[in-house]
């Protein structure tokens, strides 16, 4: 018998969100993770807050919403608040009733500015890494460490001379006809993002208004156990000493730090030595380098960091396909590095939901 559709609605449903969320669903183990990290941050919350005045949206709450934005590509927070009146697979991961009012735009900008100057972001993500420490899917011994470009919100039309008129060509419509001119960091800087900077990732490559971000991944299960978004002019060997130095004040000292040809040089390998670190970093034929030879390329485990470190680009390639740090859309150093913190540890959580089974 056909089944026919009956438009009259109930005038009662009974149901709670939890009851339409799957038993596997993954965000049910990331939910887990995410409200213990959260509930541990809660005094540096109330150190942020004040104590009087009307009571703001919780900020455990937007935090939660900013990882549902960066795991489900969601492209802006004004498309995540609509996107929040109807499905109930977020209001559930919220914690909100189906009665309860959604979020605004303004509430997201106005965590942000609030987090500027804040170590918050770093704490959310170092409080993620530390749960999965307590879960046993870190290891402390082989790391890996590389670099990649986050592109700027900001055009190459922005890149105007320091000093002296602004180029020629310009209008209404902001076209500027830049064709023919020598173009540099030291003469030309962006009038939409000051702190951005022409960078290309290679040879050959296309130069591009960027920032750089710069991971360092344990070995074992491929997480992200550091982050750090630098000026794109700042050397990769540079920013792995201070992901290193990082780890060092946390007590963490790797064994071997795996790496691309981009690490092969004197000064990092002797830094690498200093530390006591194995340097399995690629090497460029021809360059002979101390402290980087068949002493240390003839064991297995060189072998393995190389084969391992390639993983690294999966951490990279999540961030940008899916996380949105293909094209960051925030400006400034201190907000595009708060925007990588959240997006690494979305990364980890989602990470962590997929191999925890297999280790529980």
């Amino acid at each position: 018998m056909r089944g026919r559709v009956d438009p009259q609605e109930s005038m009662f449903s009974y149901f709670s969100p939890d009851s339409r969320v799957p038993e596997g669903h993954p965000l049910r183990q990331i939910k887990r993770h995410a409200d213990t990290v959260l509930a541990s941050m809660s005094s540096e919350f109330d150190r942020i807050y004040a104590e009087i005045g009307r009571p703001s949206i919780p900020p455990e709450r937007l935090l939660k919403a900013s990882l549902l934005i960066a795991l489900y590509s969601v492209r802006s927070d004004r498309l995540f608040c609509e996107m929040l009146d109807y499905n109930i697979l977020f209001r559930w991961f919220l914690d909100m009733s189906l009665e309860e009012s959604g979020l605004d735009q303004s509430n997201f900008s106005r965590l942000r500015e609030r987090l500027v100057g804040q170590d918050t972001a770093r704490m959310f993500f170092d409080a993620v890494v530390g749960e999965a420490r307590k879960a046993g899917l870190l290891s402390d011994e082989h790391f890996t460490v590389d670099g990649t470009l986050i592109e700027a919100w900001a055009s190459h039309k922005s890149f105007k001379p320091k000093d002296g008129p602004p180029s020629a060509g310009g209008g209404s419509n902001g076209m500027v006809d830049f064709r023919g001119q020598r173009r540099s960091n030291d003469t030309h800087h962006s009038t939409t993002d000051e702190e951005a900077k022409l960078g290309r990732k290679g040879k050959g490559k296309e130069a591009k208004l960027c920032y750089g971000a710069h991971a360092l991944m344990e070995n074992r299960n491929g997480l992200c156990v550091d982050l750090a978004v630098r000026s794109a002019t700042q050397s990769e060997t540079e920013a792995a000493k201070e992901l290193l130095a990082r780890q060092a004040r946390k007590r963490v000292r790797p064994a071997s730090l795996g790496g691309d040809k981009g690490y092969h040089s004197k000064d990092f390998v002797a830094h690498l030595r200093r530390r006591k670190i194995a340097p399995h970093i690629a090497q460029i034929d021809g360059r002979r380098t101390p402290g980087l030879d068949a002493r240390t390329t003839r064991h297995p485990s060189y072998a393995v960091s190389q084969r391992k470190r390639k993983r690294i680009e999966e951490i990279f390639g999540w961030m940008k396909a899916y996380g949105g740090l293909r094209r960051t859309l925030v400006r400034g150093l201190v907000r595009v590095q708060m925007h990588a913190y959240i997006v690494g540890a979305a990364y980890n959580l989602l990470r962590m939901s997929r191999i925890a089974p297999a280790t529980g």
